[in-house]
């Protein structure tokens, strides 16, 4: 051993006297729970990385990761579609017909998207006859599970379920070779506990669409009010005029920039087209006065239960003051919280 080899061990000797750590003096077994630890980490684990149970660990979901669960249900004609449609515009995950039996997998599935499906909406009715009778198993499944579930029963007289059956001139799903009041009857006994257990009825015999919408606003909104999505589309009046526009502008009454040698290559996106086009006398009034006008008719549609609006903005060839104008009202509506997408139906047309 070299004299700096001597030194070096010397050094490590007294450190160890010092802090009483040393190796040869070292219960072994003191390092037994923190390998154990160790060992118990590495074999939660798999290859790739995944958390995965241990023996003595029970397999399951987060509380946090188990969606919320709404059972729609109620009788046929009543307005289960119109719930569930509401309940989609609100955001749920909506399953339409799953039979009940599938209901606690659903949730699994839900609870295993990490956060991207926490809320589960499933219209259950008598339609899966044969898995109707399932269904008061799997609400007990889903209780053991904790889940945090409401039913909600769409009710309505016989009279208003006959006039409605008669308006579409469709049969009563239980009616068979018998009578509209004799289907209505059969699925009343079938829903009996059904209701009895439910956790909403909303009567809807003398409810329209709207008011049914709002009924469930009111319970599943929350506090926040229900948000509006709106599409802002320029188009070209010489190709047509949009067949799904709520709302149609005309901007034909400001100078063409077509009639602009130098602008004319460009489209509405160009901001010296934009400038072009908003430094035309009445144009930012316009735009001003619409914005505002906009905003008066969103809340109106919320009130009816309207989420989604298409504005269409034309000018003659939908290239320059309909590009340019969309841009600026789908700007405005950003800046006021409208979720808002841009299309440029006729931009490359000519």
């Amino acid at each position: 051993m070299t004299e700096h080899d001597e030194q070096a061990t010397a050094r490590r000797d007294r450190t160890h006297k010092e802090t009483g750590d040393d190796p040869a003096q070292r219960d072994p077994t003191q390092d037994a729970p923190q390998n154990a630890q160790q060992d118990a980490q590495d074999e939660e684990r798999h290859e790739d990385g995944a958390q995965v149970s241990t023996a003595n660990e029970t397999p399951g979901v987060p509380e946090a990761a188990i969606p919320e669960l709404v059972i729609i249900s109620g009788m046929s004609g009543a307005g289960r579609s119109t719930a569930a449609k509401c309940l989609e515009d609100l955001g749920w995950f909506v399953v339409d017909n799953l039979p009940p039996a599938l209901i606690p997998t659903m949730v699994e599935l839900g609870a295993r998207s990490q956060g991207n499906v926490a809320r589960i909406a499933v219209v259950v009715d008598v339609r899966g006859r044969r898995f109707f009778d399932n269904l008061r198993e799997s609400l007990a499944d889903l209780d053991g599970r904790q889940v945090t579930r409401r039913i909600v029963f769409l009710e309505s007289s016989d009279d208003a379920l006959v006039r409605r059956f008669e308006s579409v001139r469709r049969p009563h799903p239980l009616q068979g070779d018998g009578r509209i009041v004799d289907g209505i009857a059969a699925e009343r006994e079938l829903l009996r506990e059904l209701r009895g257990d439910a956790d909403l009825v909303i009567d809807t015999s003398s409810l329209n669409v709207h008011e049914l919408r709002a009924k469930m606003d009111a319970q599943f909104a929350g506090e926040e009010e229900p948000e509006l999505r709106a599409t802002v589309m320029s188009f070209g009046f010489k190709y047509g005029l949009p067949v799904d526009a709520d709302l149609v502008a005309d901007m034909r009454f400001l100078p063409n920039p077509h009639w602009v040698p130098e602008l004319r290559p460009f489209s509405g996106l160009n901001e010296e087209v934009s400038a072009y086009v908003f430094n035309q006398p009445g144009a930012k009034e316009f735009l001003d006065r619409y914005a505002e006008l906009l905003r008066l008719i969103a809340a109106g549609y919320r009130r009816e239960g309207k989420r989604y609006v298409t504005i269409a903005i034309g000018c003659t060839g939908g290239k320059h003051r309909s590009v340019a104008t969309s841009e600026k009202l789908a700007a405005r509506l950003v800046a006021e919280g409208v979720e808002t997408v841009v299309v440029h139906r006729d931009m490359g047309r000519e």
